[in-house]
């Protein structure tokens, strides 16, 4: 394990750009976070960022759980712009993490601030802009991911320790096929999740210093430790050189875990 950057304020949602740079957000302090070549420099956004997904375009999309909002960052004009902030008229319910379609509708949870609420929700805004929720009462429904067919979607539910999986029609913007997956365990649950190409499946399990790593075929699964307790998410290198790259808030770390293994753009 190989520490990329110290001193984070609670350090979320790390996603790989078309060009191997990473984003990450420092949450507790309102900034994104940009790495490359061993340099980080900071974006002042404000509010609380959280999860981060990349469109095609390099927009930088993200969860904001004080604005209750999701948000996008222009890295090249340099300007922030709120995309939604409430739906049938309620705000969203504090987003976490959020995740893109291959026909580039955006998913995103909603779990709100308590592990036993039970009314948390996912949502989907479509490409023509139109929000809705596709799957509720959910307790702590937190990362979220495709698998490499595109249409089976893996989402992390902290407050069950359950990782669900469902099917995704990105036509109908529906979900169906809804079932348990995977027993996480941990102190508190899943957090973030990550996918290679080769359908190995990366959980970080928050308050149990580890990311466990799922052979999503036969349901096996291996600790990866790390140096603090609360690792929140993942992200593994497309190209597969840069591993597996994990944020940690306890120690407010951005970590490398070598991996050969491939994630998905």
């Amino acid at each position: 394990m190989t520490i990329l950057i110290e001193g984070l304020l609670f350090p979320e949602g790390p996603a790989f750009d078309g060009q191997g740079n990473i984003w990450l957000v420092e949450k507790e302090a309102g900034n994104l976070v940009y790495y490359n070549h061993r340099q980080h420099s900071r974006v002042a956004v404000g509010g609380h960022p959280n999860g981060i997904a990349i469109d095609k375009k390099g927009i930088i999309w993200f969860c904001d759980s004080l604005q209750n909002s999701i948000r996008c960052y222009d890295p090249v004009h340099k300007t922030c712009t709120t995309m939604a902030t409430e739906i049938a008229g309620n705000p969203l319910k504090m987003p976490n993490d959020l995740c893109f379609d291959h026909r580039g509708n955006l998913l995103f949870t909603c779990p709100g601030d308590d592990l036993t609420d039970g009314t948390g929700y996912i949502c989907c805004l479509t490409t023509h802009k139109k929000l809705t929720k596709i799957h509720t009462d959910l307790f702590y429904p937190n990362g979220l991911a495709f698998a490499p067919d595109n249409s089976t979607l893996f989402v992390a539910e902290t407050g069950t320790k359950w990782i669900c999986k469902m099917r995704w029609d990105s036509l109908l913007h529906q979900v169906d096929g809804i079932e348990k997956f995977i027993a996480t365990g941990g102190s508190i649950g899943p957090d973030g999740i990550a996918f290679s190409r080769d359908n190995h499946l990366f959980a970080a399990i928050y308050g149990s210093q580890h990311i466990l790593s799922i052979d999503t075929k036969n349901k096996t699964t291996e600790k990866i430790n790390t140096p603090g307790k609360n690792p929140t998410n993942c992200a593994l290198d497309p190209q597969g050189i840069q591993g597996l790259i994990i944020t940690e808030a306890e120690k407010g770390q951005l970590l490398q875990w070598n991996s050969t293994k491939k994630g998905l753009l």
